[in-house]
């Protein structure tokens, strides 16, 4: 393989898309050079100049970077943001973090998801830690604040002040309610 490639591989430099492919033995995959993927080992990687080739020496193409330009439909691809959010909702979920993952533009995204799922990406994410959080108060002894802390929240006065805002009743009021 020559250099050129392998650094614009390492750099995920879009500026070779369409110019190359690159596929991994190990799994079988191929994608763009701008693939946010993570970084194979040089030994495994294939390079080739037309994705038609890539396919007929049996790889697929990548998921996260699509190259072979087949795109979702945006209800299929918000549903697919909102799996990948209900999996990860502890982690530190952002914006920008969620357009690198699906490969798109953050503005992109976020108009997408609005219009399909009629909330914000971050207003979801909000819902998803909120149902966490009070699965948590309800069936567990938990501090609050670690309560925060398991649902994506690090910062305990943000979480109160939020779970408040959105429910009425601080995390305590909540826990101590008779019904749920």
């Amino acid at each position: 393989m020559q250099e050129r490639y392998w650094q614009a591989i390492v750099a995920n430099d879009a500026a070779y898309d369409g110019t190359f492919y690159y596929a991994v033995a190990t799994t079988g995959i191929f994608c763009r050079p701008s693939c946010k993927s993570r970084l194979p080992k040089r030994e495994h990687v294939r390079i080739f100049h037309h994705q038609q080739a890539a396919m007929e020496a049996s790889f697929r193409p990548c998921k996260r970077c699509r190259p072979d330009g087949i795109r979702l439909p945006d209800e299929a691809w918000v549903a697919e943001m909102k799996a990948h959010i209900e999996e990860h909702f502890a982690e530190p979920l952002s914006l920008a973090t969620l357009s690198d993952h699906f490969y798109a533009s953050t503005y992109h995204l976020q108009r997408t998801f609005k219009r399909v799922a009629g909330v914000t990406p971050l207003m979801y994410i909000q819902e998803v830690r909120l149902a966490a959080a009070k699965k948590l108060l309800i069936t567990t002894d938990m501090p609050v604040q670690v309560i925060g802390s398991q649902v994506g929240m690090a910062n305990a006065a943000h979480f109160a002040t939020l779970f408040q805002k959105k429910t009425g009743l601080t995390p305590t009021e909540f826990r101590q309610q008779p019904m749920h």
